[in-house]
């Protein structure tokens, strides 16, 4: 007897489960029914709910590098690796210290940028969409954020194709049904029109906005802080997401002029759960938000904004609570 007639007997194979038969057992659970369960608890819907995992990545060697020419590999400054790298991990201590679940991409030996993970996906309901970053410096990121979220089972619905560029910090969720995406230097009409396909197929509406010239990504003019919060830049947001945000019941706090906004202090936040934040060391800031009724952690980030991003760029968000 050989090797493929060794078991059960062979002969008519109609009627047994393989083909269908009474022992068959059909899969009937949706995809996002099983979020949870095949996959990882993971996805987000919205951007106040609390937060209960993100993805992180350390400083690497290549950031260091990158400071003998920090204007062509996007810093505003050259960056001691040692501190930057004792700054990014107080922040992950942060985040573990309010109940939030850590994943970690290994710090890059290639990319300097590679740390700012709120670029290179972002999450729905139902899994990842991988980020497709617009320059050069920062081409193929995204691999790396690719393997570790695999690892951790969370499910990658898309990867942009064709000239499609896209950074996750574009887009935002104002709620369940309605996802803002702005267009501009780092997303492209093309990454709108695929992102936009599979989040119909969803449900959900997609707004695009186009961003002024100048400016980096959605994220650093705009933050959601509770189901009817949001804090703008003046002058900076666009128009259409500000009267979006108020046909949904946002009441839009406007940033007042606190001088540092520019140097990734204000805005860069993120949201831990309705009214609670984790940002970057600012009194001024700090007064605001607590005008407005939010609790804020700080958490020191002055060597790392040298290269262009803090608390929220560096934070890729993979799960909030369901709501």
């Amino acid at each position: 007897m050989d090797g493929e007639t060794r078991g059960a007997p062979l002969g008519n194979s109609f009627g047994t489960a393989a083909y269908g038969g009474e022992a068959w057992s059909q899969r009937v659970a949706s995809h996002g029914e099983e979020i949870g369960t095949h996959w990882a608890a993971c996805g987000i819907a919205n951007e106040w709910a609390p937060l209960t995992a993100v993805l992180l990545s350390a400083p690497g060697p290549a950031l260091a590098a990158a400071g003998k020419e920090a204007d062509r590999n996007q810093l505003l400054a050259p960056v001691d690796l040692g501190r930057a790298a004792e700054e990014h991990a107080r922040m992950a201590d942060a985040y573990r210290a309010a109940g939030v679940a850590v994943l970690e991409v290994p710090p890059s030996a290639t990319h300097p940028n590679q740390m700012f993970c709120a670029d290179l996906f972002v999450m729905t309901p139902e899994g990842a969409i991988l980020a497709r970053p617009a320059s050069t410096v920062r081409a193929g990121e995204e691999v790396a954020v690719a393997a570790c979220l695999a690892a951790a089972r969370v499910p990658i619905l898309m990867t942009l194709r064709g000239e499609a560029t896209f950074e996750g910090a574009d887009l935002m969720w104002l709620d369940a049904g309605c996802a803002i995406i702005g267009r501009g230097l780092r997303t492209n009409d093309a990454a709108i029109a695929q992102i936009g396909g599979l989040l119909g197929q969803m449900g959900v509406e997609t707004l695009a906005v186009d961003m002024p010239f100048g400016t980096m990504h959605l994220m650093g003019m705009l933050r959601i802080l509770d189901r009817d919060l949001a804090v703008a830049w003046p002058r900076r947001t666009p128009h259409a997401a500000v009267m979006a945000l108020r046909a949904r019941g946002y009441r839009v706090a406007f940033l007042p002029d606190l001088g540092e906004a520019g140097t990734n202090n204000a805005m860069n936040v993120v949201t831990l759960g309705p009214r609670r934040i984790l940002m970057p060391g600012n009194p001024a800031a700090r007064a605001f938000y607590e005008a407005l009724g939010v609790e804020v952690t700080e958490t020191p980030t002055a060597e790392l904004r040298k290269a262009a991003g803090a608390v929220g760029c560096l934070s890729g968000v993979v799960a909030r609570a369901r709501t």
